[in-house]
């Protein structure tokens, strides 16, 4: 991400989330980066068929890429887009179509065809590559290839660029809302002495010359973002999990000193796979295998390779985000990485700015993991836990079309906003079905936040919309001003958006339907009145 104006999310101490931009003048650059444009809007990406080779000593890469696509309209002499950001090359640019030049140009490839072409023809362009990428300052909150040793001296590579795009590095159609149907097969050519570890699942290795390639592949759709690469000095463990769908072969590659460590610590994976099988459905991607793999920093959802760097440690690097303690009872990068198996890799929003889609969901996976692991009390006391962080500096949603994620509240602030959706709904099986049907009914696409705010509505029989619209719209949080006489109850809203539709449950089963006008209402006994403190909004006894 650019070097502009960023909020860090401070908990207990530690830097966690990502870099967000609070100010930014737009450019035209962002706009061809971010927008499905004239330049990408007729063809849909099918397949990947890549390889990559990292020079540790030159901190350089080298490779192509085969980008497989339809036709999805009529078109003539269309120009294409391939995304490849400086300093990166195109060394060759071949197609499978007439072409009448292709030329590099800042972070972008034209392609200009010499043809016309017809819905539901399928063609191919070919991008050889080679350079210095931009090496990660800290990754993984800023974007970056990794280029550092282990603890025992041996070359240790990665790369991450959720924020940034796979285009840091790689030739791709750089967008959210386009991932390959047919899935990746990514070569990895590593020294004999290294091991490359990618998604999905290993189907060929081939040793020539003094070196090695670990060809992987993914069957199932894939975000770019998520296309990623590890070399290093692996070895590897296998388990299998029985879940919802027969069984699902686990996969961990870890660095050698590592391993008996990992075979404790991963014991996490299968009650983490139990409880969110649970709350959200089979697991997504059953074909390709579920994958941890040790990274050179914390941590990232790359699908069916998840990025694992907590230390061995429970908790956040050994701290509780929530200062519950409730926290250090599970490893919070297994949970959380893994929770956006289902939210970010399974449900991906198109655009990045409707980026709490991934983020909201899989913090709140943290409370749903805790409920089944422990209880519901200790998942509670997270959830409530876990606001502390939350800043109200700029909306949750960004600036559609340039590549904007809006803020870092995204994550503690969009839990706390479903919890409180949860307790409105009072019905957790309810709330659980909704969950499993968002991930069934969504199964392997790109969404708004338009289709997921009204796809819950719909299924709780509650127009969550305003609610929508206070959380993620806006930086207010609702306060309830209220006083008490007795036995009754005065109250109402402010700091809320106009027509704020979000009832309040009180001493059990009542409930109220504050508004900005003073209402009141009789209570069932002159006891101070208790709210129920899962709501996220505030309460100001006046």
């Amino acid at each position: 991400m650019k070097k502009l104006t960023y909020t860090l999310l401070f908990a207990s101490g530690l830097v966690f989330g990502q870099f967000f931009e609070k100010d930014k003048t737009f450019t035209k650059q962002d706009t061809l980066k971010g927008s499905n444009t004239i330049f990408r809007n007729f063809w849909d990406v099918k397949k990947y068929d890549l390889s990559v080779e990292p020079d540790f000593a030159q901190k350089s890469i080298k490779g192509n890429n085969t980008i497989s696509f339809e036709i999805i309209k009529d078109v003539t002499n269309p120009t294409f887009q391939i995304d490849l950001q400086q300093p990166m090359k195109a060394d060759k640019v071949t197609a499978s179509f007439p072409v009448s030049e292709y030329k590099q140009d800042g972070d972008f490839i034209w392609v200009k065809a010499k043809k016309s072409f017809k819905k539901g023809e399928k063609y191919t362009i070919d991008v050889e590559y080679s350079g210095n990428p931009t090496i990660a300052k800290h990754a993984p909150w800023d974007g970056g290839w990794v280029f550092t040793k282990d603890q025992n001296g041996n070359p240790w590579m990665s790369v991450a660029d959720e924020g940034i795009g796979a285009s840091i590095w790689l030739p791709t159609k750089d967008i959210w809302s386009d991932e390959p149907d047919n899935g990746v097969v990514m070569k990895i050519i590593t020294p004999t002495n290294l091991v490359g570890v990618g998604n999905g699942r290993l189907i060929n290795t081939k040793t020539v010359g003094g070196k090695t390639a670990y060809t992987w592949e993914v069957k199932n759709p894939i975000n770019a973002y998520s296309i990623i690469p590890n070399i290093g000095k692996y070895v590897n463990f296998k388990d299998t999990f029985n879940g919802e769908k027969g069984k699902l072969d686990l996969d961990y590659w870890v660095l050698d000193y590592n391993l008996e460590k990992a075979k404790k610590q991963f014991q996490q994976v299968k009650p983490m796979l139990s409880a969110f099988e649970y709350w959200f459905g089979a697991y997504p991607f059953y074909e390709d295998s579920y994958k941890l793999v040790d990274s050179p920093y914390l941590g990232m959802e790359h699908q069916s390779n998840v990025a694992y760097g907590n230390q061995y440690l429970n908790g956040y690097l050994g701290n509780d985000l929530s200062g519950t303690g409730v926290g250090l009872n599970w490893d919070y990068i297994i949970i959380h990485e893994s929770g956006h198996e289902w939210f970010a890799n399974n449900i991906t929003a198109k655009d990045q700015a409707d980026m709490w889609v991934h983020e909201a969901f899989t913090m709140y996976s943290e409370v749903l993991f805790t409920e089944k692991y422990m209880d519901k009390k200790s998942a509670d006391l997270y959830a409530v836990g876990i606001r502390k962080s939350i800043e109200n500096d700029i909306p949750i949603i960004g600036k559609y079309g340039v590549r904007n994620e809006g803020s870092g509240d995204m994550y503690y602030k969009g839990a706390s906003m479903i919890h409180t959706i949860r307790q409105v709904i009072n019905n957790d099986e309810k709330f659980r079905q909704i969950l499993r049907g968002l991930n069934k009914d969504f199964y392997h696409k790109t969404v708004t936040t338009e289709e997921i705010e009204s796809y819950i509505s719909k299924k709780a029989g509650i127009d969550f919309s305003s609610v929508f619209n206070q959380y993620l719209r806006t930086t207010k949080i609702p306060t309830l001003e209220y006083s008490q006489n007795g036995n009754v109850l005065k109250f109402r809203y402010t700091n809320v958006i106009k027509n704020l539709k979000l009832p309040i449950r009180i001493e059990g089963e009542q409930t109220i339907n504050p508004t900005e006008e003073w209402q009141t209402v009789k209570l069932k006994n002159n006891n101070p009145v208790e709210f129920n403190n899962a709501y996220y909004i505030n309460y100001t006894k006046i």
